[in-house]
């Protein structure tokens, strides 16, 4: 079953509520001393259809804590929820929930597989054979 693309106003929406995640972040509004003290990335925010709920990936510096912090976030989302609510015109404030941002480990995963001897050999043979 294929997705469908968000649209313009859920990609938006979605910018802004990073801006908003960011900013409490980098200015520690957080009870939590784990999330202070981290350094956090937000790479995406994805609103839903209705923007009723938007999830945050998150990276932290290596990794370092990574189980940890997405727990305190989490637990600490209302905090969040707050901001949006004062700084966003919307109808309804989206609930906010932080997940694990994998697409480095992914990159990491095809990378190692195009760098394996056997399907590096394999691309050899296919150029060879678009040349002809």
């Amino acid at each position: 079953m294929a997705t469908k693309e968000p649209s313009q106003r859920q990609l938006r929406v979605g910018q802004e509520i990073k801006k908003i995640i960011t900013s409490v972040i980098e200015r520690g509004d957080l009870r939590s001393k784990e999330i202070r003290d981290a350094l956090i990335t937000v790479t995406e925010v994805r609103v839903s259809p209705d923007l009723k709920y938007a999830t945050a990936y998150i990276m932290t510096l290596n990794g370092k804590n990574l189980g940890l912090v997405l727990e305190m976030l989490n637990e600490e989302s209302w905090a969040f929820k707050k901001q949006i609510g004062a700084k966003l015109q919307l109808r309804y404030t989206p609930d906010v929930n932080f997940r694990v941002d994998d697409t480095f480990n992914e990159v990491d995963r095809i990378e190692k597989l195009l760098h394996n001897p056997k399907v590096a050999q394999d691309l050899v043979k296919a150029d060879v054979e678009n040349e002809e």
